[in-house]
């Protein structure tokens, strides 16, 4: 498989890590869209988020949660924060392997794109 965030995963692929366990890590995105651009993805492979099956609706929750997490580290939890997960092309994903993006920092537009 040629997907960079699983090479981020298994390390084959350097990475500003902010955050890492068994099952989830996260990185600073190389490309920022806000001043603190964090992503979270589980280290096992899923295309989307429509390959995401049933049982595995807590390894979901832990990106949430870990992205709660990293806010409060990062001192952006009450100024405020944005979490999203894009799905295919037309949600605007780019990189098929489900993330969650943390954006803080600066305030957030809405409708935001």
């Amino acid at each position: 498989m040629d997907c960079m965030f699983c090479k981020i995963a298994n390390k084959s692929i350097n990475a500003k890590i902010a955050f890492e366990n068994e099952r989830v890590i996260a990185f600073h995105d190389l490309f920022p869209q806000a001043p603190t651009h964090i992503l979270i993805i589980p280290k096992i492979h899923y295309t989307t988020l429509n390959d995401v099956p049933m049982s595995e609706a807590a390894l979901l929750g832990e990106l949430i949660s870990t992205a709660t997490l990293i806010a409060k580290e990062l001192d952006v939890a009450e100024s405020g924060y944005r979490v999203v997960m894009n799905c295919n092309a037309d949600g605007g994903q780019s990189v098929y392997h489900i993330h969650l993006h943390l954006l803080a920092g600066r305030r957030l537009s809405w409708p935001p794109g």
